[in-house]
């Protein structure tokens, strides 16, 4: 049997202790549940607290441990690793600035961390929070025994409505998988289910894909003081992104120490450690949809613009039926099914605006369409190097952009580059979301000197596109006419 986390310290006995009790016992069903949410990840979270908070009668069931990918095997700590991983960047960046330091890096300490963070966020997203707001937890295997029932470990929840919210799991290609053996076993590969297990730093990493996920782990593994080779088999990394934020991407990767290749399939050798991410598949198995009249296919459940499924009472959410998979994207559509399917709303995903950032350094943030699509629309450009923005210079943080799309002002994507861009494409997607234009940002008023100065220089360069040779004799004469009087 796999194991739900490794090692078994004090960190992880303390994160099961929240996300998957030992000693749990899964309450008596009740005779018919307001809304059944099979999966505890961050869908399933959001939609069982917000409806059982609204008075509703919830019933959650998780497989495995509650929190999903965000808390266990993704964000929570993959950022934690990386907050180490920064430490050695600006160590190593201290020259330029006139301060020599060097980094000792104690790699078993910092997986320590990580997982002594991730134990002290866990109590957000556990089985006794949960159980004070009034939802049913099981933890067990849920399947569908009908279109109006699920069964856990031989016990029937009736319900009135249900979401799907299971998430989805690292996808592994063949040429991994056939070539290297099964997880766990040696030799081994690794995926971002169990790299967070490694207690000993590996001399060398093979990551195998150079999306968010790679160019990520690739990064800081190399940061610290691992020997890595990133392989991407599409021309560039970051494929999915702007190919200057990729390019700057690949740039700064080199500088770290991680050797990049592109245009190839990885050469496995045996005895290299292997990280494969190479995107994800949705986790639709086991539940015996067919019962409940629930389509789905390879790209997961089938639903329609207001997240229902095939089956009008069983709704879906997160990462098992849509592409952007991300926390936050999950977070919002949970909400949609708490309105549609409790209180007949009518919102639809299509509405929503969903910012997205890869946290390597700098980080590429990114919102509605990208420049190659951008241009096919014949979308106007405008874009405001780091090297133009004061506090960007001084920090000397300038290798980076804001680069955003436009019809006559009105925002259809943007890009991001910059150290904290995940911070700044939040008032830029609101921007989009609002309808407003980007001449709000000439008005705006941010502290100087700040990297938030460069979402006003958008403004201002916008303004000055209007300036056209027409109007500026127009406004000659006007002042002529004045000098006159």
């Amino acid at each position: 049997m796999v194991p739900l986390v490794q090692p078994l310290d004090d960190h992880n006995q303390r994160l099961l202790a929240h996300v998957h009790p030992p000693a749990w016992r899964n309450p008596d069903p009740a005779p018919l549940y307001d809304l059944v949410v099979i999966g505890g990840g961050t869908a399933g979270l959001v939609c069982a607290a917000g409806a059982a908070g609204l008075g509703a009668r919830v019933a959650l069931v998780e497989r495995a441990l509650l929190g999903g990918d965000c808390l266990n095997t993704g964000c929570v700590p993959s950022k934690a690793l990386l907050r180490s991983a920064r430490a050695v960047h600006e160590a190593r960046a201290g020259a330029a600035l006139g301060v020599r330091a060097t980094a000792d890096v104690d790699f078993a300490a910092v997986m320590a961390r990580v997982r002594a963070r991730r134990a002290d966020i866990a109590p957000h997203d556990s089985a006794d929070r949960l159980a004070s707001l009034g939802v049913h937890v099981f933890l067990g295997n849920a399947s569908f025994s009908g279109p109006r029932a699920v069964t856990v470990d031989g016990r029937r929840l009736g319900f009135r409505r249900a979401v799907i919210a299971t998430g989805s799991r690292p996808s592994v290609p063949e040429i991994v998988a056939g070539r290297t053996g099964p997880p766990y076993a040696e030799p081994r590969y690794y995926t971002s289910e169990n790299i967070f297990w490694l207690t000993e730093r590996p001399q060398e990493l093979l990551v195998v894909g150079a999306g968010p996920v790679g160019c990520e782990l690739a990064q800081a593994f190399a940061l610290l003081g691992t020997r890595v080779t990133l392989v991407e088999t599409a021309p560039r990394v970051l494929p999915r992104e702007d190919p200057d934020a990729a390019a700057i991407v690949t740039r700064r990767l080199a500088a770290d120490g991680v050797r990049v290749v592109t245009g190839s399939a990885p050469d496995l050798v045996s005895g290299r450690i292997v990280l494969v991410a190479t995107g994800r598949s949705p986790n639709v198995e086991g539940l015996d949809l067919k019962a409940a009249g629930v389509r789905y296919g390879p790209e997961g459940v089938h639903v329609d613009d207001r997240l229902r499924t095939s089956n009008p009472r069983v709704y879906a959410a997160g990462d098992v039926c849509s592409s952007f998979r991300f926390t936050h994207a999950a977070d919002a559509m949970a909400r949609i099914v708490i309105q549609n399917a409790l209180f007949f709303g009518r919102r639809r995903a299509s509405a929503l605006v969903i910012p997205w950032c890869t946290y390597t350094f700098p980080e590429v943030a990114q919102v509605g369409v990208a420049l190659e699509e951008a241009q096919r629309r014949g979308a106007r450009t405008i874009t405001i190097p780091l090297e133009a923005v004061d506090r960007s210079v001084v920090d000397e943080e300038s290798d980076g952009f804001v680069r955003v799309h436009h019809d006559d002002g009105r925002l259809v994507g943007a890009t991001i580059v910059a150290p904290h861009a995940g911070e700044l494409i939040g008032p830029v997607a609101s921007l989009m979301r609002r309808g407003a234009t980007i001449d709000d940002w000439s008005a705006d008023i941010v502290p100087y000197p700040t990297v938030a100065e460069v979402l006003r220089k958008v403004g201002d360069a916008h303004r000055r596109g209007r300036l056209t040779p027409r109007v500026r004799r127009a406004f000659e004469w006007y002042f002529a006419l004045l000098r006159r009087r």
